[in-house]
């Protein structure tokens, strides 16, 4: 399985993801369309199928795709704006409680090592702020140094894996005692709406 990034709009990804004993592809999220049919092509990939995440009201409704090629390769799974790179979507439709199922429990249910690819290039932004949340994780200051040095290079943060999320995402990180006591919160939902309300003020 061969997975291409495909650069859209200001910091969109549209994804190609390439069944190489075929060359059967699918296109997910192609917001720019032309330009991913010139991609395609530019691999030889024979487009057959389009998957589509979600509308843009977001994250009610939301579909997350679970990818598996070759028994030795890791799994991957295409999040769309539900999972970001240490971050997650605005609730705009949905509720604490949702994304809290969807985040810690459905996507958090999957194997450490699943690939996540994401629908935006937020991932500076998103490792920033979560250091105002936990100044004191290595992980996420190596993650965000890491992540610097690839944009500096023109080069995606994607993809992360569902093991990473765990180490450096604020927002799967509320199971634990010590997220909910920095935010002052008594319950994990209750950890990642607070969370959510402290990042959409955030200005850093």
């Amino acid at each position: 399985m061969k997975i291409l990034h495909v650069p859209c709009l200001e910091d969109n990804y549209a994804y190609i993801i390439v069944d190489e004993s075929t060359g059967e592809a699918a296109a997910v999220d192609p917001v720019e369309p032309e330009k991913v049919l010139r991609s395609a092509a530019e691999i030889g990939a024979d487009l057959k199928f389009v998957l589509t995440t979600h509308h843009h009201c977001h994250t009610k409704g939301h579909i997350s795709y679970y990818v598996t090629g070759k028994a030795e390769e890791d799994p991957a799974v295409f999040t769309g704006d539900t999972l970001f790179i240490a971050g997650c979507g605005k609730f705009f439709e949905g509720t604490a409680e949702q994304m809290y199922q969807s985040l810690c429990v459905t996507l958090g249910s999957l194997p450490k090592p699943t690939r996540v690819y994401c629908g935006h290039e937020y991932t500076e932004k998103n490792l920033r702020f979560a250091l105002t949340v936990e100044p004191e994780n290595e992980k996420i200051s190596q993650k965000l140094s890491w992540a610097q040095r690839q944009r500096q290079d023109g080069l995606p943060t994607i993809p992360s894996t569902i093991g990473e999320e765990f180490e450096t995402n604020p927002f799967m990180r509320v199971d634990l005692p010590e997220i909910q006591n920095k935010v002052g919160c008594g319950s994990p939902v209750e950890a990642l709406k607070e969370i959510r309300r402290l990042k959409d003020n955030w200005r850093g």
